[in-house]
């Protein structure tokens, strides 16, 4: 049982490091071939935080783990929406834009009820077992290829003040020779996939071990785990003033998860889906719901202290909940 909480610590050292490392390559070269900073931040780098999601779930789908699979992307996004959010509004008042309002949220929420609708053969066709097969994973993706081409398409006209902006905020992508460059995207492949791998073969050991399910350990340890980058990222954004940016961070997680991550993962094979889930999707539709509420009531479209409080105190009790339910 020591060696899977061993395997499970060092598997996440290994994953987020080695998406770090990868971002740091890849948005180096891009930036040396005349790529936006824009395009760098909406491409490479939210990939970089949304890996550790995308390696641990696929591999745990190719390991027939479909608990894991799907608890570390409805625990993550839970964490994300709640956790997240919440540190980041103790740390500065979030203020969102209108935009996040009216488009990433709602969109967040149509990605919710889609995987909930494609999950639950039984409750909408009454055909057993419950799964997501590769064509609802097929399904997922176009999902994510229509709000991929819909965040181009409107951010385009905005490219020029964006890069303003971050030429003033200094957040340029390390400059680093060409051949340093791909030895680091190697090198970040190789963490995250032997992160990752460590990471399932920890998480199915301390389930066996405490007789517990692989969903529970998914949606506490390894969701927020997977988490972590979102975290940092968000922490850092609040920090620095760049409030926005730590709620688009937190969304656009979500969306990716639920879409990329989870159609990719039943793409390389089916994922049985257990009808109990269904109260997490619920909870992170109500608590998405929620967030809307609190930033569309709240003083002038801000996610305060208050705001953040109230998030963090949901998130411990839905942990509570998640132990009992055990």
């Amino acid at each position: 049982m020591f060696i899977n909480i061993i395997l499970l610590i060092i598997g996440f050292i290994f994953l987020i490091k080695g998406a770090d490392i990868m971002v740091d390559g890849s948005a180096s070269i891009a930036s040396r071939f005349g790529v936006s900073n824009f395009f760098i931040g909406l491409t490479i780098v939210a990939f970089g935080t949304s890996a550790p999601e995308l390696v641990v779930s696929t591999l745990a789908s190719l390991k027939g783990s479909a608990g894991i699979a799907l608890g570390n992307i409805i625990g993550s996004n839970i964490s994300n929406t709640l956790l997240i959010l919440g540190a980041s509004a103790l740390v500065a008042p979030l203020l969102v834009r209108k935009k996040t309002l009216k488009t990433e949220i709602p969109f967040s929420l149509l990605s919710i009820l889609a995987v909930f609708i494609l999950a639950n053969d039984f409750l909408i066709n009454k055909t057993n077992p419950n799964s997501l097969s590769r064509i609802d994973g097929l399904i997922l993706i176009l999902f994510f290829s229509i709000f991929i081409f819909y965040t181009f398409g409107i951010s385009r006209e905005k490219e020029s003040f964006i890069e303003k902006t971050l030429e003033e905020i200094e957040e340029h992508p390390k400059k680093i020779k060409i051949s340093l460059s791909f030895f680091y995207i190697i090198i970040g492949l190789f963490g995250l996939a032997l992160g990752g791998d460590w990471i399932v073969r920890g998480a199915m050991g301390i389930s066996r071990g405490f007789g517990i399910s692989e969903t529970l350990i998914g949606l506490t340890l390894v969701a927020l785990g997977t988490s972590l980058p979102e975290l940092a990222a968000s922490l850092s954004a609040a920090k620095k003033g760049h409030t926005d940016m730590a709620v688009g961070n937190v969304i656009g997680s979500n969306i990716f998860n639920l879409l990329w991550v989870l159609g990719l993962s039943a793409v390389i094979r089916d994922i049985s889906f257990a009808v109990f889930l269904n109260v997490d999707f619920a909870i992170l539709f109500i608590v998405t719901i929620l967030l809307s509420f609190l930033i569309y009531f709240g003083k002038k479209n801000i996610l305060g202290r208050g705001e953040g409080a109230l998030l963090l105190g949901i998130y411990v009790f839905y942990i509570i909940f998640l132990i009992i339910r055990a």
